[in-house]
């Protein structure tokens, strides 16, 4: 049962890339922003403070600037109005995969980040995408990794959850949920669920914490996860 209970959640190839990919980033951002502070929920969305309009984003993307050391004034919000698709009323359960809802350009020496409008429906998948494109800023923005790197998105999402974004991230990952037209599924971003927990598990392990009190924040299968991930490293030291 011990050795059950300290198996890695993720193959050994992904444990191996997250690992070094997270010690990258701390090579690459530095320590004092690894032991920053992992944004919660109500940090970005203070219960009442948001309605889902296009305003409101603006105070989403400032919270997140800062917690990411990029300049407010350097970003270009636009919005897609990429139309939804009305789900089969004959199928119980739509499904939706988006890798991020949103993309990341440069034009005239500012950054553009382009979201999808629905997007501003869901505030936690709106917080992820955000992030994401935020995180393409500090890596490819400045020039630190290369736009045709193989696991460029991958790395992307990895380095939301070294700025303190992980809960936006994780939680995104998959979303189950009722909406007008019936219930919809959704997967978001690159990790998933699974190899984001074991993410969080080694981010928290480097900063020194064996039982994060935010993991709290997280919904139950990342929580698995993490909790799994956290139990796996203390066991193989």
């Amino acid at each position: 049962m011990r050795l059950l209970s300290a198996k890695c959640p993720v193959s050994e190839k992904a444990r191996l890339w997250t690992e070094e990919s997270l010690r990258w980033l701390c090579g690459e951002f530095g320590d004092d922003v690894l032991r920053g502070e992992v944004l919660l929920p109500e940090m970005v969305f203070p219960p009442g403070s948001y309605t889902g309009s296009e305003n409101d984003v603006s105070t989403v993307l400032r919270r997140l600037c800062a917690r990411m050391g990029v300049a407010m004034e350097s970003i270009v919000i636009e919005f897609d109005d990429e139309p939804d698709i009305a789900p089969d009323p004959r199928v119980p359960v739509a499904h939706r995969f988006s890798g991020a809802a949103g993309e990341y350009h440069r034009r005239g020496g500012m950054t553009v980040l382009a979201i999808r409008r629905r997007q501003l429906r869901h505030p936690v998948a709106l917080a992820a995408t955000v992030a994401h494109e935020l995180a393409h800023a500090r890596l490819l923005g400045e020039r630190r990794i290369d736009q045709g790197r193989s696991d460029g998105e991958q790395l992307t999402d990895l380095t939301t959850i070294f700025f303190g974004l992980g809960i936006f991230t994780a939680n995104a990952a998959f979303d189950f949920s009722q909406t007008q037209s019936g219930w919809e599924s959704s997967h978001l971003g690159y990790l998933g669920e699974t190899l984001s927990g074991y993410a969080l598990a080694y981010f928290a392990w480097l900063r020194g914490e064996r039982n994060p009190a935010w993991a709290t924040a997280l919904d139950t299968n990342p929580r698995a996860y993490i909790r799994q991930g956290l139990r796996y490293l203390q066991h193989a030291q």
